[in-house]
This record gives C-alpha cells, sequence and structure tokens, in this order.
C-alpha cells in the first residue's frame, strides 16, 4: 500500500476528488491510504501560532522551525521521503512520479506565507519540489497534483495498465492525435491509417505524429528525446 502524509494549515482541502471515483474505489481496496496532518496542532501556546516574522524583515510571515519540526517528528514513517512544495524546487515530472510510486510513503508538506524556516529542511532532510514555474497561495493544490499523477501509476488504481505506457511522457514525447465515432464529424474524418486494421502501421503513425508534435510543441522534450 502507498501512503502519502500530507502535512497542511487547511486540512479541509482533503480529501474531496481523492475519495471519489477510480481513487475512492483504490482507497476501499487498500491501494493507498491518505494521512491528513494539521501542522497547528504541534502550536503549544493557545493562538496555536504556526508563524513569525523573518529576521532581516520582509513583507510575509514564516512556518516556524520548532512548529513544523514537531509535527514532522511525531508523525515521520521510517525511510519515507519527505518533500516540501516550493517553486523554488526541483522540477516535478512524470519521471519523478515513478520515482515516489515506489515509495512506501511519501509525506508532502504545504507551504503558506512567504515560506518556511530554511532550517528545517537541512535538519529534516527535505527536499524541495515545484509542480511548475508559477507561485500559488498554498502547496494545497500542488499536493493533489502531485498524488495525481502518482495513484495513476500504482498497480490496480486504473482499469486499463496498458494505456499507463501510451500516454504523453511516458517514452519522452507527447500523447499522438486520438479519434473515435462518428467516422466522419463536421467534414473532418479519422485518418485512413487508424481505419486499416495493420497495427504495425498504427504504431508508426502514432510514434511519428507524437514525434511531430513534440517537435514543434517541447523543443525541450524533443532534445531529450533525440540524446537517448
Amino acid at each position: 500500500m502507498w501512503q502519502a502524509q500530507v502535512f497542511t494549515l487547511y486540512p479541509e482541502f482533503y480529501p474531496g476528488p481523492l475519495s471519489k471515483g477510480l481513487y475512492g474505489k483504490a482507497l476501499a481496496k487498500n491501494l493507498w491510504n491518505l494521512k491528513v496532518i494539521n501542522i497547528r496542532d504541534a502550536a503549544e501556546d493557545k493562538h496555536k501560532t504556526v508563524d513569525d516574522t523573518p529576521y532581516g524583515g520582509g513583507s510575509g510571515m514564516l512556518i516556524k522551525a520548532d512548529v513544523l519540526a514537531k509535527s514532522l517528528d511525531k508523525n515521520k514513517v521510517k525511510g519515507e521521503k519527505i518533500i516540501y512544495l516550493s517553486p523554488k524546487g526541483k522540477k516535478f515530472d512524470q519521471y519523478y512520479a515513478r520515482e515516489l510510486s515506489k515509495q512506501k510513503s511519501v509525506s508532502l508538506v504545504c507551504g503558506h506565507f512567504e515560506g518556511v524556516d530554511e532550517r528545517i529542511l537541512s535538519t529534516r532532510n527535505i527536499e524541495e519540489v515545484s509542480i511548475g514555474d508559477y507561485v500559488l497561495s498554498g502547496g494545497e493544490t500542488a499536493s493533489f497534483v502531485i498524488i495525481d499523477s502518482v495513484l495513476r501509476l500504482l498497480p490496480g488504481v486504473l482499469g486499463n495498465e496498458y494505456s499507463k505506457k501510451e500516454e504523453s511522457f511516458e517514452n519522452g514525447l507527447l500523447e499522438y492525435p486520438q479519434y473515435t465515432k462518428p467516422q466522419i464529424w463536421e467534414e473532418k474524418a479519422v485518418p485512413e491509417v487508424l481505419l486499416s486494421g495493420d497495427h504495425n502501421k498504427i504504431k508508426h503513425w502514432r510514434l511519428s505524429q507524437s514525434e511531430a508534435i513534440t517537435r514543434v510543441r517541447r523543443p525541450d522534450l524533443w532534445q531529450k528525446y533525440k540524446k537517448n
């Protein structure tokens, strides 16, 4: 069973859509588990204070190292990977999602305000991870992205395991175009090769389409693909 632990100031964000559909069924089958930890529960003062002003000045607040450390230490799982969702972090991609899917437990720390006290990152061996080059109001949205992408990779979660191999990024390319009935719609026809029944031709057509789309839309991925 794969477990996600989410450390957040706003536990009401969860479980939401993660408890429905395919993920809800997988949750009921104990294929994965979600544990939501409210960081405020680790605060010891009567106001449940989790943040303070930064040394050196600044316009924002920081999550305090002592409070977050207490929350992490109380709920830690031996050998698990701890991730702080941060725009400064390593870029999250399909390769990293596969890596996380092989872990037994992953903890995701959702930042707020201007971030966290830097000392917590090094003392608790926390890896910073970013889902893109933009800023969110909190890490909860980013945690949904990571959990969603990982759950799809767990054996038994998706109905069609083969479909995962055909998706964008799985072979370093964007996915090829796909079509369904009706065969002709608004004077646009399905490509003849897909109607041929020749699986070898279809395979080569799909690969050529993926390569062409990737080359135009994602030159960065195309360069990596060519090197491999």
